[in-house]
């Protein structure tokens, strides 16, 4: 209901100055290596009356109303300051993906936003990755591109999240300042029994490369899929098979037991310290 709708807007208002909000962190693994390649930061809200509210529920709301701007550098800043402190850890360097909605897209500020959290974090924006969805190019194309080709200048990349499932993904793909395609997971639903989603699937990635970008697939759960994920010379995936969103009590060991194993390595395009 609209009442409800009212409320849950407000609540969240509330959620920001009471730290209602926390992260999850969903590995990225390279397909070819098993080596770590990073994190995706997702947001979660534990509701006080509620308990655990699904972003499906309540990231469409924050969107409609605005609030979702400064959630969005919430949880920027969030994933920045945990990330220096799995540094402060020793964990060796990877790459963080936070996502980065319409709404903030669409703010004239938002590139000095950007700069004033990494610098006020110290966060080398080599090791960031914004990602933004097909959909929010049928808004002032321009004015996003310019925003997108700033945050590549300084060193962030940028990656385009849920692909294919848009209608002009193709003539994007040639004017946005890309380094990474992510898979829609819907390409995967039914990849090891249907040879058309195999052909698809085959050539996005074949025309990704040849775009020089990387190639995420999402929603990796079974075995077959990679399997045929890796034939295709897919990069990366992220997926339950590899392992569910985690919290931050168990990311951490995440990452140590990669690291005893050797499969954190810096990522061969980040020129980190």
């Amino acid at each position: 209901s609209t009442d409800s709708v009212q409320q849950l807007a407000w609540d969240m208002v509330q959620a920001l100055e009471q730290d209602d909000f926390f992260l999850n962190y969903q590995p990225q693994i390279n397909l070819s290596t098993g080596q770590l390649l990073g994190v995706e930061t997702l947001i979660r809200w534990r509701h006080p009356q509620l308990g655990l509210v699904s972003p499906a529920t309540f990231i469409p709301i924050a969107e409609k109303n605005g609030l979702i701007v400064p959630i969005g550098y919430w949880v920027l800043k969030q994933s920045c300051l945990q990330y220096q402190k799995w540094r402060a850890l020793g964990i060796p360097p990877f790459k963080i993906s936070v996502n980065l909605s319409l709404r903030q897209l669409q703010e004239e500020n938002l590139v000095p936003r950007i700069q004033a959290i990494l610098h006020e974090t110290q966060m080398n924006p080599q090791a960031l990755a914004l990602e933004v969805t097909e959909s929010l190019m049928y808004q002032e194309p321009e004015k996003v591109i310019a925003r997108l080709t700033r945050l590549k200048q300084m060193g962030i990349q940028v990656a385009i999240d849920d692909f294919g499932v848009g209608y002009s993904s193709l003539s994007y793909l040639k004017n946005l300042p890309l380094h990474i395609l992510k898979i829609d997971k819907s390409f995967l639903d039914d990849l090891v029994d249907t040879e058309k989603d195999q052909v698809i699937l085959q050539s996005i990635i074949e025309l990704g490369h040849r775009l020089n970008l990387e190639i995420v697939a999402e929603g990796v759960e079974t075995q077959g899929q990679l399997e045929l994920l890796k034939t295709m010379n897919c990069d990366y995936g992220q997926g339950y098979l590899f392992s569910r969103p985690l919290g931050l009590d168990d990311i951490t060991p995440f990452f140590q037991t990669f690291q005893k194993s050797g499969l954190i390595k810096s990522h061969s395009v980040l020129a980190l310290a």
